[in-house]
């Protein structure tokens, strides 16, 4: 028992170690007082897992579907996951710490401020059954003034941004990935709420 307390807890702790966040540019302190924000998904110059370009890591993993027929199927859902799952995870928890309060979406035409999503790297993870491990995804986030891009309020680095879904049941890559999209939009949401406060 005490073995297993001790697993859990060590699990956690490295859990918990494992996200980094490094403000690069600006300060949280910029952001308060904005209630909109103007949504914009970038995944140019994406690397993936171990691969140097998403190039590479497509052509391994259609390959390896290739004779059993699915190899076009996974690039398409490998693509269309950006605005079916991640994008609309990552507006979906944003939105839902605030209570209207704070709003942020794509094509928000009344926002006074963009926020830029880049994502850099996405390892998708695995789950296997017996075994598994969770999504994880670097990224990097950009507050500009509309019409002013040159001022940046704030930009900071995400690293190993951790997504699994609850209960283990999480076997679609894509849905582990959007769940870091998610835990991305919380985090950055939880640094919102502070400086409003």
């Amino acid at each position: 028992m005490k073995k297993t307390a001790m697993f859990i807890l060590l699990l956690f702790c490295g859990m918990a170690m494992a996200q980094k966040k490094k403000v690069t540019s600006g300060d949280f302190k910029n952001l308060k007082g904005i209630s909109e924000y103007n949504l914009v998904f970038d995944y140019t110059n994406l690397k993936v897992d171990k691969f140097e370009t998403e190039e590479e890591f497509l052509a391994d993993k259609m390959k390896k579907r290739e004779e059993k027929g699915t190899d076009e199927d996974f690039k398409k859902s490998w693509f269309s996951d950006r605005e079916e799952r991640y994008e609309p995870k990552f507006i979906e928890s944003f939105n839902k710490r605030f209570e209207g309060e704070v709003k942020a979406d794509k094509k928000l035409t009344s926002a006074k401020y963009t926020a830029t999503v880049k994502t850099t790297w996405i390892y998708p993870g695995y789950n296997v059954g017996v075994m598994r491990q969770p999504s994880k995804l670097n990224a990097t986030i950009t507050v500009t003034e509309n019409g002013n891009p040159g001022n940046v309020v704030i930009s900071v680095d995400y690293e190993k941004v951790l997504g699994n879904g609850a209960a283990g049941f999480d076997y679609n890559s894509g849905y582990r990935i959007s769940e870091a999209y998610a835990k991305l939009a919380k985090e950055f949401a939880a640094e919102i709420k502070k400086v409003n406060k």
